[in-house]
C-alpha cells in the first residue's frame, strides 16, 4: 500500500520532531515549523513515536528522520531505534554538540546516518550564529569525526548560508574534502525578515564554475557539485515549485500532531491517544490535506 496526496505526490518518509527542547539558540531556527509551545506542553512519548512509525511503515513509509529541537536531548533515542521495524532508512539531524558520546550507540541501535549543523569553522562566528560556546564548537567537530568513525555515513554537514558565514564557503569545501563528509549548503528560510541570508545565487554560480561534475537529484531537484574530490549539495526551498512538487515527507510535531507542510499550521492532525489502526487512518487524513506551499503561477497557498 502507498500514500498519495491529492497532487499525486507519494508519501514515503516521516520527519519526526521528538522534542522542542534545544541547547542552542540559532539565529535562523524555524523550530520545524511548529508554533511556540506553551510552558508545560507535553512531549511525544517513546511509545507514540514507535506507533506512528509502525503505522507509517504499514502504509509504505520507507524513511524516517528524527529532528528537534535537539533530538539528542532525548536520552531514550537508542531504545526507540531498537523498537522499530527492520529495513527502514533511519537518519538524524542534530546540532552535533552531544553527538561524540553517542554516535557509536546510535549506530549500534540502528541509526543509518546523520546531518550535523556547523555554520562556521570560526568559533567566534559560530557563537554569534548559534549562541553556543567555543567548547560547543569543539564538540561539534568531535561529533562529526565520531559519526564518521561509527559508520553513520554519509555524514552531511549542514550550513545555512548567512551574511555571517558566506565568506567561509570555500573553507567549508576544503573541510569536507577527503573526510567522507558531504557539505550541504542551505538557503535561509528568513521568517524574521531581518535580511540574514547570504548571497546564495552568487555562491551557487561559483560552485557551477568550479565543479568537475554536476548531478541533479530527484528529491526537490537538488543539485550536487563535485569539486576536486569534495561533494557539495545545495538546498533551495525559496519560491521553488520543484522543491514542493517533489516533497515526499509527512511531519510529526514534538507534541504529537501530524503536520502536512513545514510552512503551514492550519491543517494539523492530532494523533491523540489513537491506536495503531486509527493512527493509520489519521496518517491517510493528513496525506489528503497535503498541498504544495509554493505553486507554479500563483501565490503561496496558506
Amino acid at each position: 500500500m502507498s500514500l498519495v496526496d491529492p497532487f499525486g505526490r507519494k508519501v514515503t518518509g516521516l520527519r519526526i520532531a521528538i522534542t522542542s527542547r534545544c541547547n542552542l539558540s540559532c539565529l535562523y531556527c524555524h523550530h520545524e515549523g511548529e508554533e511556540a509551545n506553551p510552558t508545560g506542553s507535553r512531549e511525544i512519548s517513546k511509545d507514540e513515536i514507535v506507533k506512528v512509525i509502525r503505522a507509517g511503515v504499514d502504509l509504505g513509509v520507507k524513511r524516517v528522520k528524527f529532528t528537534g529541537g535537539e533530538p539528542l536531548l532525548r536520552s531514550d533515542l537508542e531504545s526507540i531505534l531498537k523498537k522499530l521495524p527492520g529495513g527502514l532508512d533511519l537518519s538524524l539531524t542534530t546540532n552535533g554538540t552531544l553527538l561524540a558520546g553517542r554516535a557509536k550507540s546510535l549506530s549500534e541501535a540502528g541509526l543509518g546516518r546523520v546531518n550535523v549543523s556547523l555554520d562556521s569553522l570560526r568559533p567566534e562566528v559560530y557563537s554569534r550564529i548559534t549562541g553556543g560556546t567555543v567548547e560547543d564548537h569543539r564538540k561539534v567537530l568531535a561529533g562529526i569525526d565520531a559519526a564518521v568513525e561509527a559508520g553513520l555515513v554519509p555524514v552531511k554537514v549542514n550550513v545555512v548560508v548567512l551574511k555571517e558565514n558566506e565568506d567561509e564557503v570555500w573553507d567549508m569545501v576544503e573541510f569536507v574534502r577527503g573526510r567522507g563528509v558531504i557539505l550541504q549548503l542551505i538557503e535561509l528560510l528568513d521568517f524574521s525578515g531581518r535580511g540574514l541570508g547570504g548571497d546564495f545565487s552568487r555562491i551557487e554560480g561559483e560552485l557551477e564554475g568550479r565543479a568537475d561534475k554536476i548531478v541533479t537529484r530527484d528529491m526537490h531537484r537538488r543539485r550536487k557539485y563535485f569539486i576536486d574530490g569534495a561533494e557539495v549539495e545545495v538546498v533551495r526551498p525559496i519560491d521553488n515549485t520543484e522543491f514542493c512538487a517533489n516533497c515526499t515527507r509527512l511531519r510529526v510535531t514534538s507534541d504529537g500532531r501530524l503536520k502536512p507542510c513545514l510552512l503551514r499550521n492550519d491543517n494539523l492532525v492530532d494523533l491523540g491517544s489513537a491506536d495503531l489502526e486509527e493512527t493509520k487512518r489519521l496518517i491517510e487524513k493528513a496525506t489528503f490535506l497535503r498541498s504544495p506551499y509554493f505553486c507554479k503561477g500563483q501565490n503561496p497557498s496558506r
